[in-house]
């Protein structure tokens, strides 16, 4: 086809006025508050009815001697989700399901807790990574949680594969088998993007989220934690976005010390973000990963108001 100068000109102008329009309504959507629900041009755009926002505490978040006080704590601020330190926990199975039983509390994701990494150079190191997790998966299913968290390899884990195709190959194939025995047992594997401090493979969510894509296993997802995003992501909502479905978990702290969310003052702003996730319609749990500078017993509930507003 041979285009003249008018016919060009007239093609160009016709583009840019379609482009001019998508883009303002994807502007008139950004433009909104955390409380609107629609957008006027879109109706929809920026919201899910899906999303919900279920709160979760680590083990050390509340204030308690006892695991049943930190549980009391919890439940009369709402707070609808366990996350329990993996290391041990095919011993804990009992405790923590016992410690549930009539509450409105349920156990959210597993955080961690293997042994070895699965990027190492050596089999046997592999080896025990593959098996310790294998061990909490399982103990995770018989807690009814929605995974188990897992990085690939921390930066002071050496020696470790070099970052290569051949190596993400590697990856996919390890996680593949790890995510069947996920899947069997009611459960997932949970890839943690961390900031490049911690990690040099994986650092955003959009990385974590292809690798899940290039897998293909309803047993392996992976997360978001603001505070890492805080340092890798150019924008919390693009970042959720990205992960779509494959978003299993998410973590939350103060943007600056890691502390409890509004710690850092204005620095503190994850309206982007939830943006992000109510868009995908996440329903999910938003899990306390944090730090703590003053009074528990008052600094914590604060905590709680600030990202339910």
């Amino acid at each position: 086809m041979t285009l003249s100068r008018r016919t060009f000109l007239r093609t160009t102008l016709s583009g840019a006025a379609v482009a001019a329009v998508g883009t303002g309504t994807l502007a008139a959507c950004a433009g909104k508050t955390a409380s609107d629900t629609t957008c006027p041009e879109t109706k929809s755009c920026c919201s899910n009815t899906k999303a919900k926002l279920n709160l979760s505490f680590q083990e050390g978040i509340a204030p308690g001697e006892t695991l049943a006080q930190k549980l009391d704590f919890m439940e009369k601020l709402g707070v609808v989700g366990f996350e329990p330190w993996g290391g041990g926990l095919k011993g804990r199975v009992k405790e923590i399901n016992e410690a549930l039983t009539g509450r409105n509390i349920k156990v959210s994701a597993i955080c961690a807790g293997f042994e070895g990494f699965i990027l190492s150079t050596d089999p046997a190191i592999r080896k025990k990574c593959m098996d310790t997790m294998k061990e909490i998966i399982t103990a995770a299913g018989e807690l009814g949680s929605v995974g188990v968290i897992i990085v690939p390899a921390f930066n002071a884990q050496v020696p470790v594969l070099p970052h290569t195709q051949e190596t993400r190959d590697f990856l996919c194939e390890q996680f593949n088998e790890m995510g069947n025995h996920a899947a069997q047992n009611g459960t997932t594997v949970i890839f943690e993007p961390l900031n490049r401090g911690e990690c040099f493979y994986m650092r955003q969510v959009a990385d974590a989220a292809s690798v899940c894509r290039d897998i293909n296993n309803p047993g392996v997802r992976c997360m978001g934690d603001f505070w890492h995003m805080t340092a890798e992501e150019t924008s919390d909502m693009g970042a959720f976005i990205s992960a779509g479905d494959y978003l299993q978990h998410v973590h939350v702290a103060s943007r600056k010390r890691r502390s409890m969310p509004g710690e850092d003052g204005e620095a503190d702003n994850y309206v982007n973000g939830f943006k992000g996730l109510k868009m995908i319609g996440y329903d999910k749990y938003v899990s306390f990963e944090c730090g703590c500078q003053g009074d528990r017993n008052v600094v914590v509930p604060a905590a709680v108001e600030l990202l339910r507003k």
